[in-house]
């Protein structure tokens, strides 16, 4: 059998959301590198589905028409104006914006996009520009061996055998990271994870007119929500997180408190009565932002839930992993200019992808201590609190203006 070799300056393993948004900056920076993904695309990715404006202000650094005209004039994608949370004990709480938001009769630029997976990664997928991408999906990475200042890849694909050279090695193959296992360790910090459970569902009774992103946190299970993302053709995004340190202390099966929810729960079960499941129930892993995983060494990074990533206290992963790849590619830059892909080149850069997510961390963190009835008593207090809803409508505007006009700030030194 014939092997292909492939030699490179930057190989980025993963095209998911962090790769391929860390691919097409590279590329508008004119720097020549190759992605590759085991999988074949468009292909399903088990996630909430919502995509926020971390994911907007990040895709207006690459085109600013992705988000204006791409997100609206497709069936792919639903906007949605807000969230409406389902306290504990059946209180609704709406926080979205209205008609009188709009700015001299401009569009009502939405709080959240909605749109599966499999259409929102291959959009991404579909832009990997040729002229600096050499794009290379279903070849699957089985083993990596360092040699002096390069890296070995050995992979397969569908014609054979790949073995690729490179100097720099980026992880963006998510929380099983075949990259990780080779240049640190993939441990489970359950102080720092979630396990969580999608399942798509069709007739879903009262959903709301301006598709509201829906969380309801159940008072009998603690430290845990469940969701309700409405997406194109009457479909929703349905699942349930729960902390994995209170999964592991109270031996907990979150699939099957899931499917009890439905079937059971008094502000759940009538909404879920004449719905029917698309799909069998599905489950994964969120490594949350608060491990302090090191995400770069010598002649190596990691980018979006291959680095941690995901925002501990809304479970929130896309966002934060795509501007860890914008940081990314700023180090990047700066490496391929002075030639050098050593480790004091990315100094610093741990603690620019970690910077935002400081005050969730340290939330986090306390939610894990506290007991479980605290939690419930503090959520429904919280989100009852009219002020706070009123700050943070008001605040709604400003998230939006800094998706749209502000760029993001990286502080290489």
């Amino acid at each position: 059998m014939t092997i292909e070799k492939i030699k490179t300056g930057i190989c980025i393993v993963g095209a998911g959301p962090s790769g391929s948004t860390l691919s097409l900056l590279l590329a508008k920076k004119g720097i020549d590198h190759l992605i590759v993904d085991a999988a074949e695309f468009p292909r399903d990715k088990i996630c909430g589905d919502g995509i926020d404006l971390n994911v907007v202000r990040v895709l207006n650094q690459i085109d600013v028409n992705i988000a204006l005209n791409e997100f609206t004039n497709t069936t792919n994608f639903t906007p949605s104006q807000g969230m409406r949370f389902i306290l504990p004990y059946g209180k609704y709480v709406v926080l979205r914006r209205k008609e009188k938001d709009r700015l001299n009769g401009s569009a009502l630029k939405p709080i959240f996009y909605l749109s599966k997976r499999k259409y929102f990664d291959n959009l991404l997928v579909e832009k990997l520009d040729p002229n600096f991408a050499d794009v290379r999906l279903g070849t699957k990475i089985e083993k990596i061996e360092k040699t002096g200042e390069r890296w070995i890849l050995y992979g397969t694909n569908a014609k054979g055998k790949v073995e690729i050279e490179t100097r720099l090695l980026i992880g963006a193959d998510g929380d099983h990271s075949v990259v990780l296992r080779h240049v640190g360790e993939r441990k489970i910090d359950r102080r720092n994870y979630a396990a969580a459970v999608r399942q798509y569902w069709k007739g879903i009774n009262g959903l709301h007119d301006d598709n509201l992103i829906e969380i309801y946190f159940p008072r009998k299970q603690p430290l845990s929500y469940f969701w309700i993302f409405p997406l194109p053709g009457g479909e929703a995004n349905v699942g349930y997180g729960m902390a994995s340190s209170y999964v592991a202390k109270k031996n907990i099966d979150v699939r099957k408190v899931f499917e009890e929810l439905i079937k059971t729960d008094p502000y759940l079960a009538e909404r879920f009565k004449n719905a029917q499941p698309a799909e069998t129930i599905k489950g994964w892993g969120l490594p949350m932002s608060g491990s302090q995983r090191k995400a770069h060494g010598n002649g190596w990074m990691l980018v979006g839930d291959a680095a941690s990533l995901i925002c501990p206290t809304s479970g929130e992963g896309i966002g934060s992993g795509m501007i860890s790849a914008y940081i990314a590619a700023q180090f990047i830059e700066r490496a391929v200019k002075q030639n050098c892909f050593e480790e004091r080149m990315f100094k610093n850069y741990d603690r620019e992808i970690h910077k935002r997510m400081t005050f969730e961390e340290k939330v986090f963190r306390i939610i894990n201590y506290i007991p479980g009835w605290l939690f419930t008593m503090s959520v429904n207090s919280v989100l009852s609190n009219r002020i706070l809803q009123k700050f943070i409508s008001k605040k709604m505007d400003g998230w939006i203006d800094t998706a749209y006009k502000k760029t993001i700030s990286v502080k290489m030194n």
